[in-house]
């Protein structure tokens, strides 16, 4: 019989526990990738995405060509696609085979009916983690050592070699890779992105651990820093080009090297420290919607419901002018619109200033955290469900256990870009404004500040703050802590924290009051 190796977020070979278990078997095996129409047409997804994972999937058919198979492709809606194949396969499938996923409402409903087929026609469908997350947990006591023990099993090896499909099934339709035109996807905003697929990946890891990453823990504040001082493994991570465990050892590698090399550089091992922290980090979030699906459409703390209006429906023209001035980049503080114009056309912003652009759309401009979020979702090309709604709802001060953030964009912007580099380079507009007024161009008084003037207040011209940063920051501060003072508030926090709240003491398993200020 035939096993099918079910491809999703997890396009490479290396440590591939799921085609190293079927290729050991000896039997033949179907590689499968599949296009769900419902996953491509979900508010979420972007045309970049598609891109990337077109490339993933170039370099992943090779890899099979190589070990002796090829990559199948087909478009539909699981499981009917599996019941095809069953179909399609002289002797029928003993086995799928494929990863955990962790990923949004339409995958989890999607592996449950892919659940019950399988258990009604009597196949088995074994899952294998491939994150520190953890399925069924409980309770969040004793995570770590959870997540240690994943990151230090071996890592599967690439099959020497997988019994073709074509075995069995002389004129099997591998089918073909498609484009974007071929899946009906519009077009998108992004000319500049990451390339995609595992050789891309090696190359990004080990291009951070030796030469990129000696002062990862200074830059990755920065936009202009962290383009090139930040990993920039996270779409690889979300889409599997490379997994997190062959990250976390070839880290570990990296470090003992740089204890045993005494001319090293002293900011490797800090700047590794770092990023070790935050490989945590990334699973310490995806087990929060693991752990509770429902956080992805509703408030973590109750609490705080109906405290913006989510439904857009109900907006006034205010919230939908305020809306789309933030996601065009158009807002009147300089530095939130570079950093939006920036993510609109490469698919990547360094972590502090995603932060911002989310504290701005919740905070300066009261909008609610569900919208703001699958718009972004649409412009992060390493777009992970369970990061993304998570550190939506933290940001958006809805949890009741996270310290409550609100940027100042101007001072960020200070802070940041300090020489006006990043502004000018993604708001053009501004190129008439001295470089003491760039984060504060409403200020120019200057020989052309009236032709200024006039050019902020057309479509083309760069336009006069949305809001006045002081005043929205008090109402923001105020409505937030009128709720967050609440016994409905505290005592959805000591739940929501019981829950997902990281232990950052052995044995600590009770809600002290403490904000929880980051993933551990």
């Amino acid at each position: 019989m035939t096993h099918v190796v079910w491809f999703k977020r997890d396009l490479r070979l290396q440590d591939h526990r799921p085609l190293a278990e079927a290729a050991a078997t000896g039997e033949p095996a179907v590689c499968l990738y599949c296009y769900e129409p419902s996953l491509l047409g979900s508010p979420e997804w972007d045309a970049s995405h598609s891109r990337f994972i077109h490339e993933c999937l170039g370099d992943l058919d090779a890899g099979l060509r190589a070990i002796g198979t090829r990559l199948t492709l087909r478009v539909g809606e699981m499981p009917d696609v599996l019941e095809r194949l069953v179909a399609e396969i002289p002797g029928g499938v003993r086995r799928v085979w494929s990863h955990e996923e962790t990923g949004n409402r339409l995958t989890f409903d999607r592996d449950l009916r892919v659940k019950a087929w399988a258990k009604r026609l009597g196949i088995d469908w074994t899952e294998i983690p491939q994150h520190g997350v953890v399925r069924g947990l409980a309770d969040r006591n004793g995570w770590a050592k959870h997540w240690q023990r994943r990151m230090n099993e071996p890592v599967a090896e690439v099959p020497a070699s997988v019994r073709c499909v074509s075995t069995v099934a002389p004129d099997w339709d591998f089918g073909e890779r498609r484009t974007r035109e071929q899946l009906g996807l519009p077009e998108t905003t992004k000319t500049d992105l990451q390339p995609g697929g595992e050789r891309a990946a090696l190359d990004t890891l080990d291009g951070f651990l030796r030469h990129r990453g000696v002062n990862y823990r200074a830059d990755m504040a920065s936009p202009i820093t962290g383009e090139r001082g930040c990993s920039r493994l996270s779409p690889h991570l979300a889409f599997g080009s490379i997994s997190m465990r062959l990250v976390h050892q070839q880290l570990k590698a990296r470090q003992r090297e740089l204890r045993a090399d005494g001319d090293r550089d002293p900011r490797w091992l800090k700047s590794m420290t770092s990023f070790q922290g935050r490989l945590r980090w990334h699973c310490h979030f995806m087990q929060k919607l693991e752990s509770e699906p429902e956080i992805e459409f509703q408030n973590m703390n109750l609490a705080y419901d109906g405290l913006r209006e989510e439904d857009e429906s109900n907006w006034s023209d205010t919230d939908r002018a305020r809306f789309d001035a933030w996601r065009l980049g158009r807002t009147g503080y300089p530095f939130v619109d570079a950093c939006m114009r920036c993510l609109r056309s490469t698919g990547w912003m360094n972590f502090r200033m995603r932060s911002m652009l989310v504290s701005f759309a919740s905070y300066h401009l009261w909008l609610h955290w569900r919208p703001t979020a699958i718009e972004l979702a649409t412009h992060f090309l390493d777009f992970e469900p369970g990061i993304h709604f998570s550190q939506f709802q933290m940001q958006s001060g809805v949890t009741g256990i996270n310290t409550v953030r609100i940027y100042n964009p101007i001072k960020q912007s200070k802070d940041q870009d300090p020489g006006g580099v990043f502004i000018r380079r993604w708001v053009p507009e501004l190129d008439c404004v001295p470089d003491e007024l760039i984060h504060e161009p409403w200020k120019h008084t200057g020989e052309d500040a009236v032709l200024f003037a006039e050019a902020r207040t057309d479509d083309t011209g760069y336009p006069p703050p949305i809001v006045d940063h002081a005043e929205a920051y008090r109402h923001a501060q105020q409505r937030i802590f009128a709720v967050r003072k609440t016994s409905h508030a505290r005592q959805e926090a000591r739940r929501v924290y019981d829950r997902h709240g990281s232990r950052k003491r052995p044995g600590e398993h009770r809600y002290r009051g403490a904000p929880e200020d980051r993933g551990a």
